[in-house]
């Protein structure tokens, strides 16, 4: 019988049991007992009270994991601490047979506090009921140790205390409650009237319901912590999005840093304060870009390119970028008093986000002003160019006309000409390109432009090597199309930058295709022009790359053919100015087709 029986054997059992000892207690009368008999019946009883005893431990602890089941789930599904705690508390005092029941926390006094007070009947205890071993709770509130005493009146450890006596106290057990390894608290559970109510199983089980306890405590109180870190956090976002918002908007160096410094004082509440740059590579300076309202005089000198500085209501943030100071935000207030930890955390995280936006302003300007030197340089030097090589042309020309030239020196004269043609078309490039990115092109848009008549006019200057190079020239464009709204003449240099391109890059008896086809694209009606050839064609990475200044492929047959690497991106910004657009479709080995749209009248 050493299994745990169920519910029906055990009353079978017992039954059983009962009428063995009926039998033994009529064959002692008789005087008629065999000693083997009795010793045999007297084992069945002893394993079956051992069983009965098992039964009811078993069915005590499976009582107890059942209780502390439904607090863990009540500590799971609030965070509404004194409802909690209540829960707990009485959880505890029905399975330890407590009268009472309390527990405090640690204040930040270091006192104790109480936080429940509940007795059997579930009811909350007012302070007049708080009539309990103060020595024993501030004891394991010091150590740390649990303590469980079966009657203090008599326990010589507690016996001699006043409040043990005037209160009669007899059993207690207290267990301290820990939280990342701190003492937070205590809870104490007794009973007045009787003595022996608690064992160590007790307290174990009140340890465990404790650690339970001290568990909802801490998320309640990380909670309420999270909560309000989380709104602020989340304020402190939503003003982040907009100052990027802002400082994203703008690539002027100056606006950013007003910005900057707007935002600085606005949010710190500061009196006044200065954005400037710092120069480190020399002998360090400073130099202010912005200011709001005075800073004292000796506040700027106080810039640390390294670290945050306070002193005397001024506060200096550095501006870093990648590891390197940039430049700083300077904040005073009138009253000296230090800022606010959470205003100069506020302070060095926007000074971490200005810093991209400075800096790439900074490089904007640096850029804008480079090219801008550059393209001076290249309209000064094309004009300065273009006048000896008409000079060269003539007087090339003017030799060719007198003749009497011998076959080689004809040679010559031909190799000046292409080569001061090929100058000029440079030279025409470079000013296209000056005048485009200084926004000095000028265009001449008429209302009535003949597509027709266009590409007519183009043919001339290209048939001589559209024929050397035995290409095909198909046109296929409508008599009917409708008339254009464009600069004829800049319409005319994108037909024939895109002919001419067509006719390099196609190997000899390649056909080149030019037509056109009239569509809407948002409610406007626009003319698409396509000029197709079956050359050489390109790879994706190179049409990536097709409209990028002076690029040209690496290709064998590209550099063999003349070219600057501007005239593709001329035309797509000069159909762009017309209010149109440029793109490309191109496989390599099947050809190209570039194409453009044009608007109509």
């Amino acid at each position: 019988m050493s299994e745990r029986l169920s519910s029906n054997e055990l009353k079978r059992e017992l039954a059983n049991a009962r009428q063995t000892l009926q039998l033994l207690k009529s064959q002692a009368k008789a005087n008629m007992i065999d000693p083997a008999y009795l010793q045999a019946r007297l084992e069945e009883l002893t394993q079956l009270v051992s069983s009965m005893m098992q039964d009811q431990e078993s069915s005590a602890q499976q009582e107890r994991l059942a209780a502390l089941f439904e607090v863990s789930q009540v500590l799971g599904s609030s965070l509404d601490l004194e409802e909690v705690l209540n829960q707990v508390m009485d959880a505890i005092i029905q399975l330890t047979g407590a009268e009472r029941g309390f527990l405090m926390l640690i204040d930040d006094e270091g006192e104790l506090e109480f936080k429940s007070a509940r007795n059997i009947a579930q009811e909350t205890l007012g302070e007049d009921d708080f009539l309990i071993s103060r020595s024993v709770i501030r004891e394991v509130a010091r150590t740390g140790e649990q303590v469980v005493t079966t009657n203090a009146t008599e326990d010589p450890r507690f016996a001699a205390q006043a409040s043990v006596v005037s209160h009669n106290l007899r059993s207690i057990q207290c267990v301290p409650l820990r939280a990342r390894g701190d003492i937070i608290g205590v809870v104490y559970v007794d009973n007045r009237i009787r003595s022996g109510v608690f064992d160590e199983s007790d307290l174990d089980m009140l340890s465990t319901f404790a650690s339970q306890a001290a568990i909802a405590i801490e998320n309640a109180r990380l909670f309420t912590m999270t909560d309000e870190a989380l709104a602020a956090r989340v304020r402190e976002l939503s003003i982040m999005q907009e100052i990027d918002r802002e400082l994203n908007e703008t690539l002027d160096f100056e606006k950013v840093m007003g910005q900057t410094l707007q935002w600085a004082v606005r949010i710190t509440k500061a009196e006044s304060g200065a954005i400037g740059l710092v120069n480190l590579e020399e002998e360090p300076t400073s130099r202010v870009i912005a200011k709001h309202g005075t800073l004292p005089p000796d506040a700027i000198e106080k810039v640390n390119a390294d670290s945050v500085f306070e002193q005397g209501g001024t506060l200096i943030v550095p501006i870093r970028r990648e590891g390197r100071s940039i430049g700083f935000i300077a904040l005073h207030r009138p009253d000296k008093k230090s800022f606010a930890e959470a205003d100069r955390e506020f302070a060095v995280r926007l000074a971490d986000h200005a810093a991209v936006s400075i800096e790439n302003a900074r490089l904007y300007e640096a850029v804008h002003r480079a090219n801008m030197a550059k393209t001076e340089f290249v309209s000064v030097m094309a004009h300065e160019i273009r006048l000896p090589m008409t000079s060269i042309k003539g007087y090339a020309e003017m030799i060719e006309l007198f003749g009497g030239l011998n076959e080689k020196q004809i040679g010559f004269i031909k190799i000046i000409k292409d080569n001061v043609e090929r100058m000029s078309v440079l030279v025409s490039d470079l000013s296209d390109i000056s005048r485009l990115e200084t926004g000095r092109m000028a265009m001449e848009i008429e209302e009535d432009v003949d597509l027709n008549d266009i590409v007519e006019k183009a043919m001339p200057p290209l048939q001589t090597e559209i024929d050397k190079r035995k290409h095909k020239l198909v046109v296929e464009i409508p008599k009917t199309m409708p008339k254009l709204k464009a600069d004829p003449r800049r319409l005319q240099q994108v037909l024939i930058n895109l002919i001419s391109n067509a006719y390099k890059y196609t190997p000899d008896g390649g056909t080149i295709t030019v037509k056109a086809e009239t569509q809407t694209h948002d409610g406007q009606k626009m003319v698409r022009v396509a000029i197709q050839d079956t050359g050489i064609g390109m790879s994706k990475e190179q049409v990536d790359r097709l409209f990028t200044k002076f690029w040209r492929a690496e290709d064998e047959y590209v550099r063999e053919q003349p070219g600057t690497g501007l005239g593709l991106t001329i035309a797509k910004n000069l159909v762009e100015l017309q209010g149109g657009e440029m793109g490309v479709e191109s496989e390599k080995g099947k050809g190209t087709t570039f194409f453009f749209t044009v608007p109509t009248n």
